[in-house]
């Protein structure tokens, strides 16, 4: 089985501080994640001047804002993505953000130069937004919570028309049942991932829905991961054993700061005890094989039995059951074949316990 990627989520829990946002790169990497992951967006192009706050929103956060007053709080600067990206390719980490608008999309990969881009969840219904994505030809990671199995093939033909068209739709029925084709399921495989998610922060783990990861897959063909908002490891372990490629998790320096996110994400040595947890299950997992494993064949001849005499048998005489115990060590004939040897002649004398010759 290959690697599972882990997506430490920094997203907003930088408070708009570029010098935390740097600690999270490093604090990311200390914990052994594959890549740490922004987001990217204007405030006044994301959200309306009255959009209301989502209600965890409320709890870590100025109840008198608005939700756009709360997220030109957490913008952090254009300049600050060099020096995030700097800071993640100096410890070996993939530097990736989430676009929320197509001009944090083209600096993004005009300027930032990120290979990946997540696509959130909420965002899986903003065609004008997932087209662009699909033709900058970068694998794309896109997150599903909130979603039906309908939503999720209308935002893949979407992706399909982008990935195969230089030009633009004239209307949906140009990509409406586009990804279920030859040339679509083609042009998706290798360059999109989905992310089974419940967009509850934090989520109850009896939401998490995991057997719906195998639903998707099953659905599309395509490879699926999980973003996990539940609180502790367990759920995002149990992700992993059923198969998830990528796993995102919500990473902070303190859960009980202030900010939208915090109190839904894990600190760092908590991180780091699910990435090892994560790794000791992409080992556990192996293949679909079934042998024997190395080190086992010591352990058959210890563990499995053999044919023995039950008592003295002598040279020419007939096998009868009476005369035969299975008994360990293993190593000599098996077992398996009492009902062979019961009738057979003795080719010589037997002890009791002398192992039965084949």
């Amino acid at each position: 089985m290959s690697r599972t990627f882990v997506i430490a989520e920094a997203g907003v829990n930088h408070n708009g501080d570029i010098g935390l946002a740097v600690e999270l790169v490093a604090a990311a990497a200390e914990a052994g994640a594959d890549a740490v992951k922004f987001q990217t967006f204007n405030a006044d192009a994301l959200a309306t001047a009255n959009a209301p706050k989502a209600a965890y929103q409320e709890k870590g956060t100025a109840t008198y804002q608005t939700q756009r007053e709360m997220l030109k709080a957490l913008e952090l600067p254009r300049d600050a993505y060099g020096e995030l990206k700097n800071a993640a390719d100096s410890v070996g980490l993939e530097f990736v953000s989430t676009p929320f608008d197509s001009d944090s999309l083209s600096f993004l990969v005009d300027n930032v130069g990120v290979k990946t881009l997540k696509i959130g969840s909420g965002d899986l219904t903003d065609g004008p937004l997932l087209l662009a994505a699909a033709k900058t030809g970068l694998p794309l990671i896109v997150s599903t919570g909130m979603s039906s199995l309908d939503e999720i093939a209308e935002a893949l033909d979407v992706i399909t028309f982008g990935k195969l068209n230089e030009g633009l739709p004239s209307g949906s029925d140009d990509f409406s049942g586009l990804h279920d084709t030859d040339s679509g399921r083609r042009a998706l495989i290798g360059g999109v991932t989905l992310l089974h998610c419940t967009s509850l922060y934090p989520a109850p783990a009896d939401l998490a829905n995991l057997r719906a990861m195998q639903t998707i897959a099953d659905r599309f063909g395509l490879p699926i991961g999980y973003s996990d908002h539940t609180e502790g490891t367990a759920v995002s372990l149990a992700a992993v054993a059923l198969g998830a490629v990528t796993i995102e998790k919500h990473l902070t320096l303190d859960r009980t700061m202030d900010g939208p996110d915090h109190a839904a994400s894990m600190e760092p040595e908590s991180f780091a005890d699910l990435v090892a947890g994560i790794r000791t299950i992409g080992e556990a997992l192996g293949t679909s094989e079934k042998a024997p494993e190395q080190g086992e064949a010591e352990m058959q001849s210890r563990a499995r039995k053999s044919l023995f005499a039950a008592g003295p048998v002598a040279a020419g005489a007939s096998f009868r059951n009476t005369d035969l115990a299975a008994k360990r060590p293993g190593g000599g004939l098996s077992p398996m074949r009492f009902w062979d040897i019961i009738g057979s002649t003795a080719g010589r004398d037997y002890k009791a316990d002398e192992r039965i010759d084949p």
